[in-house]
C-alpha cells in the first residue's frame, strides 16, 4: 500500500528528516495551486473521494472495463485508437490550423504552441505525412483534428488519401465538429478511406434542443465504418447526456467518449458565473504535460461515472468511454522512458509509467545500511546532502522486520540541453510491511 501525502498526512509522518523532505513537495503543490488561484477561479475544498470510491465499486461489479490503472473505464466497446492513446506509441496526430467556427468557453486550443499563428495558417499535413513515410517511421493510428478540419476540406481529403497510400495499414480518424459534415463531405472521406469520425457535441446545443449534430452522425453512419462522439461532461448536464446517451444508442453508434472537462487557463468569469470550481488535487503527479487541456472541473468526473453506470443500468448497447485527463498524460509519461537506459535504482512503473525508488531518512539510514551490508546488497546511494538512502523498491522486503517509514519516489526522465536527466517530481509513504511491489506499483 503507498499513501499519497497531502498536508494532513505529513503532520503524521514519525520520521522528521522524511516529513521535512516530503514537505518540499506539498509546498510546491500549493504554490502551484496558488497561481491557479490567481486566474480567478475556485478550487473545490471537497475531494469527493468517497463518492468516487462508491461508484468506482459498483462499476466493477457490474461489469465495465478498467484501463490504465483506472484512469480509463468504458463498456462493450472502445476505438482501437483509445487503446493506443495509452503509450503514444505509433500514434500521429496532425492538424491543417487552429482556425473553427465556433466559440466554446472551454476550448483548449489557444493554450497550444503558435496558437495565434495557426489561426491565420495552415501546414501541409499530406506532406508530413510524405516526410514521416521517408523516414520509416512505423504508424498504426493517424488521425486529423483542428480547429475544425472540414473548414480546409480538400486539404482534408488529401490527408487521408496519402495516409491510405502510404500508411495503407494504419486507423484513420477525424475530429469534427459535425457542422460541414454534409453528404457530399461524408461520402468524399469514404472515397478518401477515412475509417473513423468523432463528431463533438456542445452541450449547449443539447440543452436548447438542437439536433443538427444528431442529423449528422446519422448520415455518417451510411458511409464511414466507425461513428463516434466525443465530448466533456460538464457538471450539472446528467440527465441531458442521459437522453443524449439513449439517442446515440438508437442511432446505432460505436460509441462515446465521455471526456473530463477542464478549465483551459482563460475564461474564469464563465467558469465561476456556471459555479464550476477546479477538482481539489488535480493532478496526481505535478508535471508539466504536452496535453494542453487545463485543469480537471470537480465533479465532471462523477457524471462521467454515473454515465458509465446509466449506460449499464439500461443495457445500452453503444460503446461508453471515461476518458480522464489523467488518462491523456500517461502516453508522455511512457514515452519519455520508453528505449531508455534506466538508472539502476529506478523501477518503471506499470500503473503510471513514472520511475519509482525507494528511500529511507535520518535515524533508519543506519538500520537499512546493516541490512543492505549483511545481504551485500550495493546499489544504493547515500545522499548526505538531504539525508536519505535511496535503492530499489525491490529491497523494501528485506526490511520487513523494522517497523519504519519508506519513501516512495516518483521521478521523470528528462532531455535538458540534450542531455538526460532524472527529476523528482513526489514522495510519497509506504511501510515494508503493507508494501507489495506487483500491486502497488
Amino acid at each position: 500500500m503507498i499513501v499519497e501525502l497531502d498536508q494532513k498526512k505529513l503532520s503524521s509522518l514519525k520520521n522528521p528528516a522524511f516529513a521535512s523532505y516530503a514537505a518540499r513537495y506539498e509546498t510546491i503543490y500549493a504554490d502551484f495551486m496558488a497561481q491557479v488561484s490567481k486566474t480567478g477561479i475556485e478550487i473545490d475544498p471537497d475531494d469527493y473521494e468517497r463518492s468516487r470510491a462508491e461508484i468506482l465499486e459498483r462499476l466493477q461489479q457490474k461489469g465495465a472495463i478498467f484501463r490504465n490503472g483506472g484512469r480509463s473505464i468504458c463498456i462493450n466497446r472502445i476505438s482501437s485508437a483509445c487503446e493506443a492513446c495509452r503509450t503514444g506509441l505509433g500514434s500521429a496526430t496532425f492538424f491543417i490550423s487552429l482556425q473553427c467556427h465556433r466559440d466554446c468557453f472551454y476550448c483548449f486550443n489557444p493554450n497550444q504552441e503558435n496558437y495565434a499563428y495557426y489561426t491565420q495558417h495552415q501546414r501541409d499535413v499530406a506532406a508530413e505525412l510524405e516526410q514521416i513515410s521517408q523516414q520509416g517511421l512505423k504508424v498504426n493510428h493517424l488521425a486529423l483534428t483542428g480547429g475544425e478540419p472540414l473548414l480546409h476540406k480538400s486539404q482534408v481529403m488529401d490527408f487521408f488519401r496519402t495516409a491510405r497510400e502510404k500508411f495503407p495499414a494504419a486507423h484513420t480518424r477525424l475530429y469534427t465538429s459535425g457542422d460541414h459534415a454534409t453528404p457530399e463531405v461524408l461520402q468524399a472521406l469514404k472515397d478518401a478511406g477515412l475509417d473513423e469520425i468523432r463528431f463533438s457535441i456542445r452541450m449547449h446545443d443539447l440543452e436548447k434542443g438542437h439536433h443538427l449534430t444528431f442529423e449528422r452522425i446519422a448520415q455518417a453512419k451510411a458511409y464511414i465504418p466507425l461513428v463516434m462522439v466525443e465530448m466533456p461532461v460538464l457538471p450539472g448536464t446528467l440527465e441531458v447526456m442521459q437522453e443524449a446517451l439513449l439517442e446515440l444508442d438508437r442511432l446505432e453508434i460505436f460509441s462515446i467518449n465521455l471526456l473530463e472537462f477542464c478549465f483551459p487557463f482563460s475564461n474564469a468569469d464563465v467558469f465561476n458565473r456556471k459555479s464550476y470550481r477546479i477538482k481539489n488535487r488535480p493532478y496526481q503527479v505535478l508535471y508539466n504535460y504536452w496535453y494542453a487541456g487545463g485543469l480537471p472541473i470537480a465533479k465532471s468526473e462523477l457524471e462521467c461515472l454515473a454515465l458509465l453506470e446509466f449506460a449499464l443500468d439500461n443495457d445500452l448497447k453503444l460503446g461508453v468511454h471515461y476518458c480522464s485527463l489523467e488518462n491523456k498524460h500517461t502516453g508522455q509519461v511512457y514515452q519519455q522512458h520508453a528505449n531508455q537506459v534506466l538508472p539502476r535504482r529506478a523501477h518503471w512503473s506499470e500503473k503510471d509509467y513514472f520511475l519509482k525508488s525507494a528511500k529511507v531518512f535520518g535515524e533508519d539510514i543506519p538500520k537499512v545500511l546493516k541490512v543492505f551490508r549483511k545481504k551485500n546488497y550495493k546499489r544504493y546511494d547515500w545522499n548526505k546532502e538531504h539525508n536519505y538512502l535511496e535503492f530499489h523498491v525491490n529491497q523494501i522486503r528485506l526490511l520487513k522486520d523494522f517497523e519504519i517509514e519508506i519513501g516512495i519516489s516518483t521521478s521523470i526522465l528528462e532531455n535538458r540541453n540534450g542531455e538526460t536527466v532524472l527529476r523528482e517530481l513526489k514522495v510519497d509513504l509506504t511501510t515494508p510491511q503493507t508494501f507489495d511491489l506487483e500491486q502497488d506499483l
